[in-house]
């Protein structure tokens, strides 16, 4: 599904001493089965921009468009959007509160009104693709799991219910480095699997070069900048003006060209690098 935001505005508390601008005449567009990442300080606006799209918070002015339909029109049934409009807050884990993995999942899809097998089917499909074995699983209290397990738990009980666009807020934070990885991979998985729109909410540079299709930088309420991975973390002057920078490895890769090193200036994660140091290496060893 796609979705086209146009001229989007919120303000919260109007009129009010405590009145604040957290969107200010946003305009985004995200195609079908794209892989999008908001990035942005905290305050820039990101979490209010991803609450419009689900339709929990309704715009001052603008519109949202989903697939042509302005979600903001008042003739427009919300709880049919929402079945297409999968959204995982920060920490999700902590909203678990079956008493086995499989209930917990089968939550969502039971309320659409699915079919036993049909849940059942969901709930197995889904707990594949977040790397969570059904037999080994399903009977599980989800409180007897790691962090990262929980947090996939949490991830497929949204996923069961097969939502077109998948939101994502900070889906890594407070999670270690291995946790952060897995968490990242299967989620990428979720979308070449289901051919979802995934949209995901990031302060990690690092985490967002491995994964985005697009790349949405917000500052003080506005999109500042849009593109592709090569074409935002070429921008380090703009970036690092609003406090934000480039993936480590990109200022490497920078001062090892500034030493003579023929190394490509578009490396932005640690295996392009490996890719052009070992080239390097190579092209010298025949030389």
């Amino acid at each position: 599904m796609s979705i086209k935001i146009e001229n989007l505005t919120h303000i919260y508390m109007p009129g009010t001493p405590f009145e604040k601008k957290a969107l200010d005449d946003v305009n985004i567009t995200i195609n079908d089965g794209e892989f999008n990442v908001l990035i942005g300080h905290t305050g820039s606006g990101k979490s209010t921009l991803i609450q419009h799209i689900n339709g929990l918070l309704k715009p001052t002015s603008g519109k949202i468009l989903v697939d042509g339909t302005d979600i903001t029109d008042k003739s427009v049934k919300m709880s049919d959007i929402r079945k297409k409009i999968g959204l995982v807050f920060q920490y999700p884990e902590y909203q678990l509160f079956e008493e086995t993995i499989e209930k917990d999942i089968a939550y969502g899809p039971t309320n659409l009104g699915l079919s036993e097998e049909e849940i059942h089917n969901r709930v197995k499909r889904a707990m594949n693709i977040v790397g969570l074995d059904y037999e080994t699983f399903k009977d599980k209290s989800p409180f007897d799991l790691s962090g990262g397990q929980k947090r996939r738990v949490a991830i497929a009980g949204v996923v069961a219910m097969e939502p077109k666009i998948l939101i994502l807020d900070e889906p890594t934070a407070g999670l270690d480095p291995s946790g952060r990885d897995e968490i990242l991979y299967q989620i990428k998985k979720l979308q070449k699997e289901y051919g979802m729109t995934i949209i995901l909410v990031s302060h990690s540079m690092e985490d967002v070069a491995k994964v985005a299709d697009k790349i949405f930088v917000m500052y003080n309420a506005k999109c500042i900048l849009n593109g592709s991975p090569e074409e935002i973390f070429t921008e380090v002057d703009t970036l690092e003006s609003v406090g934000l920078a480039v993936p480590q490895v990109t200022y490497l890769v920078r001062k090892l060209r500034e030493r003579g090193f023929d190394i490509s200036e578009k490396v932005f994660t640690v295996e392009q690098a490996k890719a052009e140091i070992l080239k390097v290496l190579g092209s010298a060893k025949n030389d």
